[in-house]
């Protein structure tokens, strides 16, 4: 029996769904945007029945059709009652950024009514949260471009989510640009030594072999490492074992570009030999 992917993309209004429903139909998918909640359960049986055609559907489903957030329990359950699974994939932001993508876009949230908009977003945060915890991927899209979001749903899908394999980032930031939102393990590498203060180092980052030495040459630099490498290599299993597909572990110091940079590089190396992919992001090495 061939198998069926059935994916529904969800979400807060102005997180990205649209664009992620598109990134989906490049990978494949036949994608429906704003279906009905009453004919989900319909469209997972077509789908199965002709499964020969189609392989993978994707749906976007949320707070614009009206009877969403009354009815996709049901429909949901529906569906479980006839062996199909629906795989939630669930796209956020944070307030400020969904505040500033409707005023730049000038487009009316689906829940506003008599609202506003920032209480239309709270709102529409409170009641999809039941449906957030369904979801096999959260993603925050709050410092993602359209082709950050494409590469990430590819790297997902490429990797057969369903948390068959459990996708692992090593991200470096600094923490005066603020916290990633989306991380799941933080941990401050401050205390090594700055390579900022040495005149020859401050402009490059720790990519730079120079820059690295820098780091590297602090007595607590390989012990860090070590406890670090130790610690993950440890829990990943653990995590994978409950089901996460995704696990960011970020590592920041004062501006991410030279310390927790180094860290990061020198940490993928040493859990390249665990079974779990890991992909490094450097998220303010530019800035």
């Amino acid at each position: 029996m061939n198998f069926v992917r059935l994916v529904v993309v969800t979400g807060l209004s102005g997180s990205g769904k649209t664009a992620a429903l598109k990134s989906l139909e490049d990978l494949g998918f036949f994608c429906i945007d704003n279906l009905p909640v009453e004919l989900f359960p319909k469209l997972g049986q077509l789908s199965v029945f002709s499964r020969e055609m189609v392989s993978k559907v994707a749906i976007g489903m949320d707070s614009r059709e009206p009877t969403f957030l009354e009815s996709f329990k049901e429909a949901f359950e529906e569906l479980e009652s006839l062996g199909i699974t629906a795989e939630v994939i669930f796209l956020e932001a944070s307030d400020d950024v969904l505040l500033k993508r409707f005023s730049q876009t000038r487009r009316r949230h689906p829940l506003a009514g008599g609202r506003s908009v920032p209480e239309a977003i709270h709102e529409e945060r409170r009641l999809l949260e039941e449906i957030k915890r369904r979801a096999a991927l959260v993603l925050d899209t709050s410092e993602m471009n359209v082709h950050q979001l494409k590469r990430t749903l590819w790297d997902y899908f490429e990797s057969g989510g369903e948390g068959r394999t459990m996708q692992v980032t090593l991200m470096s930031f600094g923490f005066s640009h603020g916290l990633p939102r989306e991380t799941d393990m933080l941990f401050d590498v401050r205390f090594l030594t700055n390579p900022y203060f040495n005149p020859e180092l401050r402009d490059k980052t720790g990519l730079d072999p120079k820059v690295a030495g820098f780091v590297f040459s602090d007595p607590a630099s390989e012990e860090l490492l070590d406890r670090l490498a130790g610690l993950i290599a440890f829990l990943l299993p653990k995590y994978e074992a409950e089901g996460k597909s995704y696990l960011t572990v970020s590592l920041g110091c004062t501006g991410g570009k030279h310390r927790s940079v180094a860290v990061v590089e020198e940490l993928s190396k040493r859990l390249a030999g665990e079974r779990q992919p890991i992909k490094v992001m450097h998220r303010d090495i530019q800035k």
